[in-house]
């Protein structure tokens, strides 16, 4: 029986999960929920995420649900994971299992993602492109503020790229797909020079952004671009 995520790949909580499945090979059915119309907040849904949230992935008796709508919390992180434990025979290692170093390099870089990168971006697309859809102004002051933060994460990220292909190392993990939906956005910002003129960040982000999964899911990222 295939997985069943329920979501929208707006979403960045969704098309993170959709990313990873895709890495992994793994068939699962992608189930639109209508937030703008209120799905998410009728009995069906409720029953599969009592906070109303989206993604919810089911995979057989397992039900795993998000709590943030667009932008991503550490529960979109616990579908991934689960997802890169579970079929870690198959697909793209995410998580290098058969060597101690690299898991543990990947795990170190994950915490850098969530705890550094996301708290400066997630502001930023936010502000910029969701605000709007829920009919509020951007707030510049909070747009500059974390533009700075993002600047020095992305001068230690310039510095780590210098040497290694990927954050953890010369291989693809699961911290760099972690970074892909945030990334996609803030490449469709007045913004995005702060990945171009960082000649080992925007090597990195091509190299990413180009690949069969992400490019996969990046084709139902547009709703939340701003025009």
């Amino acid at each position: 029986m295939a997985l069943k995520l329920y979501g929208l790949p707006i979403s960045i909580c969704t098309s993170r999960a959709m990313v990873c499945l895709h890495e992994k090979g793994v068939d699962f059915e992608l189930v639109p929920v209508n937030l703008f119309g209120g799905e998410h907040k009728q009995p069906p849904f409720l029953a599969k995420n009592p906070f109303a949230k989206i993604p919810v992935l089911e995979d057989g008796d397992l039900t795993l649900f998000g709590l943030t709508a667009f932008l991503c919390a550490t529960e979109s992180r616990a579908i991934t994971s689960y997802i890169a434990e579970k079929f870690k025979e198959t697909g793209t290692d995410l998580i290098r299992h058969q060597n101690l170093n690299e898991a543990a390099s990947v795990k170190v870089w994950l915490e850098v993602e969530s705890h550094h990168f996301d708290p400066a971006i997630s502001p930023i697309i936010f502000e910029y492109l969701v605000a709007p859809l829920l009919g509020k102004t951007p707030d510049q002051a909070v747009i500059d503020a974390n533009l700075e933060k993002l600047e020095k994460v992305l001068d230690v990220y310039e510095s780590k790229l210098s040497s290694t292909k990927y954050l953890a190392g010369d291989f693809f993990s699961l911290a760099d797909l972690h970074h892909h939906a945030y990334t996609h956005f803030l490449m469709k910002t007045p913004w995005a020079s702060l990945i171009n003129d960082r000649p080992h960040v925007k090597a990195w982000w091509e190299d990413i952004s180009s690949r069969p999964a992400t490019k996969k899911v990046a084709e139902g990222m547009t709703i939340a671009e701003k025009k």
